[in-house]
């Protein structure tokens, strides 16, 4: 957690309102294998970050509240009891579909004072929308005593997007930002939300993002549609979520869907399978496997889901002859945002410095590159 982003956040609450906030940090994630698993009940393998949101409460005696947005410095004044969407795509339907989320469990929430800032990357598919939302119900819970579990709120949280933003998003974001385990990622059942954590030593090795600071257009579209695609081929097949198929029971129905919707449902049933074996593999110490995984997470991605893009793949590309990269995918729901590397320690420097230069000459614009430590999950601010 960045200490300079807790005092930002602090500070402006403060000189806004003339009283100390309750602080909360919610961080962002990531994901090391199991993408676009998780809406359909399957395995995922993510973890907390060191890069998040942090926002600071407090509640108010007026009739309306106030949620200020530092870094678009944007404010929104509503009423807790008139909750509406906001007919324009906007950070304030986050705070808004929670709150609403809330109160449909029949708990009061009071007019209160919220103020927010985050570090994770624009558009890098770390989801700083879960960290928002998470940060907002841990927050309202803390200040008006709730009640609720930490389960409860990523359900919330996750419900708020649906609703209020019109993603059907599955569990991952919510759980990892809200159960993170510093070091460790999360082998994550997203039916049972139950979650395995491992240990992580990467040895010589560690993760490094690539942001390709694009977002191409199709991003919410095409994962709602992919979405539907899953669904309906599950109840093709008699069964609750892809989850439960084998790829020979996709056999049975191949002939009754297109190639691209057999594809897209192979993929998950490959990913799912993906995800669990990355989890063995990094029991066993075994990098060049888990590697090797996530290139054929990236395959999958690109020519089976079609969820890929010029950018990520070039990116990914660009690994494949390097000794040092055991393995790359993109990452996230799609369309643009960051690949994941795993890379040896020594040889960051110099790849980030090629990349760097092979990215611009290609695109005509910089891609951005960190790495990221695993980190806690959500909670409250003591500093």
């Amino acid at each position: 957690m960045n200490k300079a982003l807790v005092n930002k956040v602090k500070e402006t609450f403060v000189d806004k309102f003339n009283t100390q906030p309750l602080v909360v940090f919610s961080p962002g994630r990531i994901n090391i294998i199991g993408e676009h698993t998780d809406y359909n009940d399957g395995f995922v393998f993510p973890a907390a970050v060191n890069k998040g949101i942090v926002a600071a409460f407090q509640k108010n005696d007026s009739d309306t509240s106030l949620a200020y947005a530092i870094d678009v410095d944007d404010t929104l004044e509503f009423s807790v009891d008139n909750i509406q969407p906001l007919a324009k795509e906007s950070w304030g339907n986050y705070v808004l579909g929670v709150i609403a989320e809330i109160q449909k469990k029949g708990l009061s929430v009071g007019n209160f004072n919220v103020v927010f800032s985050g570090n994770i990357p624009a558009g890098s598919g770390m989801s700083s929308s879960a960290a928002l939302e998470n940060s907002v119900v841990f927050g309202l819970n803390e200040l008006f005593n709730l009640g609720l579990t930490r389960e409860d709120m990523i359900f919330i949280s996750q419900k708020a997007e649906h609703n209020y933003v019109g993603v059907n998003c599955g569990i991952m974001d919510q759980y990892a930002s809200m159960f993170g385990i510093k070091n460790h990622a999360l082998l994550l059942d997203c039916r049972s939300i139950e979650a395995q954590p491992f240990h992580i030593d990467f040895e010589g090795y560690e993760l490094m993002l690539i942001n390709t600071n694009v977002k191409h257009s199709l991003s919410d579209s095409a994962y709602n549609d992919r979405r539907s695609v899953c669904e309906s081929i599950s109840e093709m097949l008699n069964i609750k979520a892809l989850r439960d198929a084998t790829e020979n029971d996709l056999e049975t129905v191949k002939d009754k869907v297109t190639e691209e919707n057999y594809q897209k449902a192979l993929f998950v049933i490959q990913e799912n399978k993906r995800a669990e074996l990355a989890s063995k593999a990094m029991s066993d110490g075994d990098l060049k496997t888990l590697g090797e995984l996530i290139y054929g997470s990236h395959h999958g991605l690109q020519h089976q889901y079609k969820v890929s893009c010029e950018e990520l793949d070039y990116l990914v590309d660009q690994t494949k002859e390097n000794d040092h990269i055991l393995g790359a995918r993109m990452m996230g729901g799609g369309f643009g945002g960051c690949t994941i590397n795993l890379i040896a320690k020594s040889a960051v420097n110099d790849f980030k410095t090629k990349i760097s230069e092979l990215y611009k000459n290609k695109f005509g614009k910089d891609c951005s590159i960190y790495s990221v430590e695993l980190a806690d999950g959500t909670g409250l601010v003591t500093v």
